[in-house]
């Protein structure tokens, strides 16, 4: 049997505000092209169908294209819900969804009651462990006593082992959860809520492949435990990944190969740095023109409409910071203040977020000081003399009639 192992689609998830719903469409295209290229069985997904629990309808409308699109490649599907996903919305019409092929995990009484298929070799039972939030789960599970995510994914596993010993079959589990050694991207969801997030991956002994979802980046834990990753980059941390998926091949005396399949690449990502001039004459940034980018501005004094201006070159760039060159000097705040006076630390908060002070504006500096501190400023003039900055006074503008 040939099993494709996917997680986290995150339907509906935008990106610094841009919809991806096109993006995902194309993505899941591609997984139905692999899926008949492979000649693959029954795909996988390891919860995070959706990015919130209350899809949009575009978002379900993607969903149900993806499904029909692997449907008429060949393969069954198993869906669990992940900690995005909300398991009633997910698992509803479950029972008449499976008489079509797609098999919905998202409860825990479904635990212990498996995905059965067949190959030359015999049985095969595929278990669906959806997210278990530690403090709803333990009640279900029979584990008052249980604190955590460790606690309650082991009482599941114990149900799956119990179901498996009375079977003859090979398995799999599939299950949404945060396994020791595994390397988060940043783009995740924390689920610490209700206890320590993490679980070891032995708490998953005794089965022949694990389907792991809720961390973004492909990989392996053993070889045998495994998270595929999600389809799209979900954040610019993620952008040296390749996406891909693992593909699952089973003989009669269990796990007998795993191995990536690459996906095609939907948009890149690219992270610039340098001055507005520089990002949008640089002939070596072509590439990134089609890519979603961010951009680090080094510009000595912040430029004007920078974005529009950024997006002229690079339709798709979604964020913008300016760094001034010369605030990367090391110093503690403390460093930086000691030995000058207040109005020298305020005019060199205004040089840093927008540019240096007029000689106006140091006038309204020092008046703000005296006011609060209620002795004079004195600063430095251009001959290096000390001078008492003279109060002055500010008329009222006139009404108008």
């Amino acid at each position: 049997m040939r099993i494709a192992h996917t997680s986290d689609w995150h339907l509906g998830r935008t990106f610094h505000g841009v919809e991806l719903l096109d993006d995902q469409r194309r993505a899941l295209a591609h997984l139905a092209e692999v899926v008949a290229e492979e000649s693959v069985d029954v795909v996988i997904v390891a919860g995070d169908v959706y990015d919130r629990s209350v899809p949009s309808a575009d978002a379900v409308r993607v969903y149900d294209e993806g499904l029909a699109q692997i449907a008429a490649a060949g393969a069954r599907i198993v869906v669990t819900s992940g900690n995005h996903d909300s398991p009633t919305r997910l698992g509803a019409g479950s029972g008449f969804a499976a008489a079509g092929g797609l098999h919905l995990r998202t409860t825990v009484a479904g635990i212990d009651d498996p995905v059965l298929g067949e190959d030359e070799f015999g049985e095969v039972a595929i278990y669906g462990i959806p997210y278990l939030e530690p403090d709803s789960a333990r009640r279900e599970l029979g584990v008052d006593e249980a604190r955590g995510h460790a606690d309650v994914l082991a009482a599941a596993m114990d149900r799956v082992r119990a179901d498996l010993a009375a079977r003859s079959a090979r398995s799999i589990v599939v299950a949404h959860a945060f396994v020791v050694g595994a390397v988060a991207t940043g783009s995740e969801r924390s689920i610490s809520v209700g206890g320590v997030e993490t679980v070891a991956a032995d708490t998953f002994s005794g089965v022949d492949y694990v389907a792991l979802g809720h961390l973004h980046s492909p990989q392996q834990l053993t070889e045998a435990v495994r998270y595929s990753g999600s389809l799209l980059p979900y954040s610019f941390g993620e952008r040296s990944h390749r996406k891909s998926i693992w593909i699952v091949d089973l003989d009669a005396d269990g796990l007998a190969e795993v191995r990536a399949r690459e996906l095609p690449t939907v948009r890149g990502l690219s992270s610039l740095t340098g001055t507005l001039d520089e990002l949008l004459t640089d002939d070596t940034l072509v590439d990134a023109e089609d890519h979603y980018v961010e951009a680090t501005l080094t510009d000595a004094v912040r430029p004007v409409d920078a974005m529009r201006r950024l997006r002229e070159r690079f339709p798709h760039a979604v964020h913008l910071q300016w760094q001034r060159p010369h605030l990367g000097d090391g110093l503690d705040y403390g460093s930086r203040v000691r030995g000058r006076t207040d109005a020298e630390i305020v005019e060199s908060f205004i040089d840093d977020v927008r540019d240096t002070a007029t000689a106006g504006e140091r006038r309204l500096i020092d008046r703000a000081l005296r006011d609060v501190v209620g002795e004079p400023e004195t600063h430095v003039g251009a001959e290096g003399d000390v001078e008492e900055l003279a109060l002055f006074s500010i008329e009222p503008i006139a009404e108008s009639a």
